[in-house]
């Protein structure tokens, strides 16, 4: 089994940039897609990042393109979202996810079969 823990989340002013880290553990996620997905109360589960194991191809969201990138030390088994550029807008839950499925849709949180319990990002105005 993996497991999946977040951290680095915290209150940031606008404009400002943080980085959350995600540590996997029970075993290497080298080999799979993993994504970073948030949830602020009342709104849908939100794709914005994925990267495919080698770290080839990246995924952004339409509203974190040119701000945030996504990447990911596999010697370390770590992946990360640096978010530059912050809004009020970002502030949510932020969950880390990895699937192993080879057919998938890597910006659909239901074909991610590992999750995180989630880190708060609040951005202040």
């Amino acid at each position: 089994q993996v497991q999946l823990v977040e951290s680095g989340g915290r209150l940031v002013q606008a404009g400002g940039s943080l980085r959350v880290s995600c540590a996997a553990s029970g075993r290497t996620v080298s080999p799979y897609v993993v994504g970073w997905f948030r949830q602020a109360p009342g709104k849908e589960r939100e794709s914005v990042a994925a990267i495919t194991g080698s770290g080839a191809n990246t995924y952004y969201g339409d509203s974190v393109k040119g701000r945030f990138t996504i990447s990911r030390d596999n010697a370390k088994n770590t992946m990360y979202l640096q978010m530059n550029s912050l809004k009020p807008e970002d502030t949510a839950a932020y969950y880390c996810a990895a699937t192993s499925r080879l057919n998938r849709n890597v910006a659909r949180s239901d074909d991610y079969n590992y999750w995180g319990p989630g880190t708060q990002v609040t951005v202040s105005s």
